[in-house]
């Protein structure tokens, strides 16, 4: 197998498909748990905080442009089932600011909702108990 040296496992001249999967994989097997968990948990906040409306879509800052709340609820609920449930595993460290990040867009849902949710109602909060 043709891995190029150094952290990447992009293709080379010479490689197959095979080589760069098996590369790949090589490298995502270096990645810690708890990596992988808050990277994906950032993603989720990142996009729940655009189907939110919070995104700053140049210098008017008109985000609203991009609210989706029926996308934004569903990526919330994601989060707070991740978060609740990887936090024993992951720490109090990281699942601290996790929490954070997931209730502020809890409340920012209930901000840019029309007709607010029941407490307990709200997305994830199932998972995590009412944010009000």
């Amino acid at each position: 197998m043709t891995v190029p040296s150094g952290d990447t496992a992009e293709p080379t001249v010479g490689t197959t498909e095979t080589d760069t999967v098996t590369g790949a994989t090589r490298d995502i097997a270096d990645v810690a748990a708890v990596e992988v968990i808050t990277t994906a948990a950032v993603h989720l906040m990142s996009a729940a905080a655009v189907k939110c409306g919070l995104a700053e879509d140049g210098p008017d800052g008109r985000g609203a442009e991009y609210q989706d709340l029926d996308e934004a609820r569903k990526l919330i609920t994601a989060l707070a089932a991740l978060v609740t449930a990887s936090a024993p595993d992951i720490g109090n460290q990281h699942a601290r600011s996790l929490r954070d990040g997931l209730r502020s867009l809890q409340l920012a849902f209930r901000e840019a909702s029309v007709i607010p949710d029941a407490p307990g109602e709200g997305p994830g909060e199932k998972f995590t108990g009412s944010v009000v």
